[in-house]
Order: C-alpha cells, then structure tokens, then sequence
C-alpha cells in the first residue's frame, strides 16, 4: 500500500502545482544560458548533483528522520534553514506554496496526527519538508523517499524544458533516463554523509531570482 500511495505522491496528477514552476529555466533559457541538448544537460546534471544531492535531499532525508521522531523542534528548525537557503524570494515562495499544497492535501487524504502537528507547527513548510513528512506517515522508506523527491524534481524540471526548448519527447525522456540512472548513487552519499543541508548554487540562483523581469512568462518561477 506504501507504494501505490509513494506513486499517487509522485504523480503529476497530484495537485501541488509544480507545473508552474521552472526554477529558474526559463530565465535561463530566456537568456541563452541553456540553448542546447548539452547545456540542458548541464543544467539537470547540477540539479541533481547540486540541489538535491547537497540542499533538498538532506533535507528531504533529515525532515523524514524528525518526522519519523516525532522531533518537532528538529523540523521547525529544519524548514527555517530549508527556507533561508534560497537566496531568490521566487523560489522560497514556491518551494513554501507547493510545500502547504502538498500536506493539506495529504492530511485530508491520508490523515495523520505527525501531519497535523507538522500544520500546526509550520508556518511556512517547505516542499522537500513536506514531501518527507507524506513519505513518513505513509510507511515509506527514508531512502526511498530521497529517491522519489529526486524523481519528482527531476521530472519537473525536464518537463519545463520540453515547453521551452526545442527539444522533443524521445530526447527529453532519455536525458530523464540517464540522469535517474544516477539518483541512487547521489541518495547514498546522501545517507553516508547524514549533514544538514548546503546550498551553493549561484548560477541557478541568479536566473530564479531574474525570472520576475522577463517580458512574458509561463512560469511564475
């Protein structure tokens, strides 16, 4: 039952509305930084390995251990460092919206005390908190809830780039495929290494933070 509610989660179906988010690839493509099947590369390459392999998986991978604790100061502590470290306003305000989507959901689905608390406790959840804290109280593993955040960040992110590139359905799928191949080695240095979240992104960074003065958008980030 644990995975068909990890699957639900993960879903594109499932309302947190990530499709409005490109974190930051549109600027980048606006710009000419990613104009091509290589720099797109790059630039997933960097999510993983970045900021989800130094930022949002520890978070993800701590957020889970404290909600699993029942450690609720852990968790506020977390998501307040979580928050602080997107230096783009953009980005914090949709990592907190999709964040809140996602556990208000969840709870009215799923209902759970730790998820309720988690409400309660929690101004402004952030999304790799609250994808830990579905993982958590749905009996989901605390690794294999890294590995699905990942997938879910991952496939964002190449579905914001199949509307704002030339790039097409085969190619952009391959490029996801590849790159997933790597997700459960980055998990395992995450477990191995157990540390706070870090974030030093600052390409990624100043296109989110660009984002807001493009003439017109299709991404509110």
């Amino acid at each position: 039952m644990s995975q068909l509610k990890l699957l639900h989660l993960c879903d594109s179906l499932f309302p947190v509305g990530a499709f409005a988010f490109s974190d930051g690839l549109e600027s980048a493509t606006s710009a000419g930084i990613v104009s091509s099947a290589e720099d797109l590369r790059a630039w997933i390459d960097a999510v993983l390995d970045e900021a989800i392999g130094h930022a949002e998986g520890p978070a993800v991978w701590r957020a889970w251990q404290a909600f699993h604790d029942r450690d609720w100061d852990a968790l506020a502590a977390l998501n307040d460092e979580v928050n602080a470290l997107k230096p783009a306003a953009s980005a914090r305000r949709s990592s907190r919206a999709m964040g809140l989507r996602l556990l208000t959901t969840w709870q009215a689905l799923h209902p759970d005390p730790r998820l309720e608390h988690a409400l309660a406790r929690l101004t402004h959840p952030g999304l790799p908190v609250a994808f830990a804290g579905a993982c958590a109280c749905s009996g989901v593993g605390q690794r294999e809830s890294v590995e699905a955040f990942a997938y879910t960040r991952l496939a964002a992110a190449i579905s914001a780039a199949m509307r704002l590139m030339p790039i097409g359905q085969t190619d952009a799928h391959a490029l996801l495929a590849r790159t997933l191949a790597r997700v459960p080695q980055v998990v395992a240095a995450i477990a191995d290494r157990d540390a706070d979240p870090e974030s030093f992104t600052p390409a990624m960074d100043i296109t989110a933070m660009s984002q807001q003065y493009l003439h017109s958008r299709l991404f509110r980030s």
